[in-house]
């Protein structure tokens, strides 16, 4: 059986390979991230195939544009019927977006800080001063207040995301989520599959944990089972 709170990242090379993980995690995983960098790999294709599987679908292409091209880009997606998708954080890019989304019931969700960035990586984008945690938090409370239904967080910062009155009712979903044992990769700021949900998060994203094991069922079980006990 599986449960919707995991969303397992198909960060793989193209359309084919992803399906056959899917089709071989089965029943085990009900929800999945198609990001950018499957695009140009058959990623929209593989939405539609996914959706029309009975699957739920998180779209994570960090929208960032003008507000009528965000707009737009949002409605031309609507005929894929995403249950999530991203855009950067920015309150005139949440609002672009959610007006794009009209009445649909696809979730807006805002990035925040990404979760492979630390202050070190801020400065060099002359990001303003402050701490992660406090932009963090301050970004969400922005994105929330212009429309997202929800955002993206690590589950370093979910905990105090959840503690602003901007949250109720909001999803926060965390990347950077990774089961004890695994490698860290990419990801800076990081937590395991019980802590996020413990901190706030309604749902986790893995991927390299679970689509990178010899056994991916045996993986995805494994946080799973992790999950129920929370």
């Amino acid at each position: 059986m599986s449960d919707d709170r995991l969303i397992v990242a198909l960060d793989l090379p193209d359309a084919a390979q992803a399906l056959a993980l899917t089709g071989r995690l089965g029943a085990a995983v009900g929800f999945y991230k198609i990001g950018l960098g499957m695009l140009a790999g058959g990623g929209l294709e593989l939405a539609a195939e996914l959706k029309a599987s009975g699957k739920r679908v998180f779209l994570d292409l960090k929208l960032f544009d003008i507000p009528a091209t965000v707009t737009a880009a949002v409605r031309g997606l609507l005929r894929l019927a995403p249950d999530f998708l991203t855009v950067h954080g920015d309150p005139h890019v949440v609002a672009a977006a959610v007006a794009g989304r009209g009445t649909a019931p696809t979730r807006i969700l805002a990035v925040t800080v990404l979760t492979s960035l630390d202050r070190a990586d801020l400065d060099a984008a002359m990001i303003v001063p402050g701490t992660v945690p406090d932009i963090v938090v301050e970004r969400a409370r922005r994105a929330l207040a212009a429309g997202a239904d929800g955002v993206i967080a690590s589950p370093r910062e979910a905990a105090a995301i959840r503690a602003v009155p901007e949250s109720a009712g909001r999803l926060i979903v965390t990347p950077g989520v990774r089961p004890a044992g695994s490698a860290a990769g990419d990801q800076k700021r990081i937590a395991t599959p019980a802590e996020a949900l413990r901190a706030g998060a309604d749902h986790i994203v893995v991927g390299r944990p679970v689509w990178a094991a010899r056994d991916p069922v045996a993986a995805a079980r494994a946080i799973i089972d992790e999950l129920a006990g929370v």
